[in-house]
């Protein structure tokens, strides 16, 4: 009986031991935890070593999943960004990618992201909206895109477009200077349609001659 109890007794030590173990490297886990998430020092309940090891474990696998979970939502705005960084022609926001972001890190990215879509969508609508009408411009001056920008803002493939500020910009350049040629246009055949009238008065051109050259 003896013998028994002192198996019993070893047994219960060695297990006490384990714990003590555990406890001490999940403290040491959620401490570096809690300064990677910016939280604040974890504080235990007072209960029993079995208890309290548990509780640690716990405490120590939430904490990762916030922590892989913020990792992925870091990796996923950061994949957006360079997407749109690469559309707009615009500057990667600035944070750390080595260490895990805080909650308001990833509010900020997030707010930022979603600036950068809307100021896309808005660009989209006035590219597509000025090669509309540049499109008909042309058509009706009867002008061949002769320079590579003019290529690229009537090619089909409007996904490949720049959405650069400079493209934009260019891009209603060029709208008003063919704005411009067909008003000089409209002008020229003002002043011409006016000197003919008055040739035709003149000359006493009868008015059936007149409606056919019309």
């Amino acid at each position: 009986l003896q013998s028994l109890l002192d198996m019993m007794v070893a047994e219960e030590e060695s297990l006490k031991e384990r714990l003590l173990k555990s406890i001490a490297l999940c403290r040491k886990e959620l401490d570096t935890l809690c300064k990677e998430l910016q939280l604040g020092p974890f504080e235990t309940e007072e209960s029993t070593i079995l208890q309290m090891e548990k509780n640690l474990r716990t405490c120590v696998e939430v904490l990762q999943k916030q922590k892989r979970d913020r990792k992925q939502e870091l990796k996923a705005l950061q994949e957006q960004d360079q997407a749109l960084c690469d559309i707009l022609c615009t500057a990667l926001f600035t944070i750390d990618a080595s260490s895990v972001p805080s909650l308001e890190d990833l509010d900020r990215y997030r707010r930022h992201v979603a600036s950068l879509n809307t100021l896309k969508e808005q660009r989209r609508e006035e590219f597509v909206s000025n090669k509309r009408q540049i499109i008909l411009l042309m058509e009706e001056l009867d002008h061949t895109p002769d320079t590579s920008f003019e290529r690229d803002v009537v090619c089909e493939d409007e996904e490949a477009f720049c959405l650069s500020e400079d493209n934009i910009m260019a891009l209603q350049n060029l709208l008003q200077q063919l704005e411009g040629q067909r008003a000089l246009n409209e002008a020229v055949c003002a002043e011409l349609r006016a000197r003919i009238l008055a040739l035709w008065e003149r000359l006493q051109i009868p008015q059936e001659d007149r409606d056919s050259s019309a």
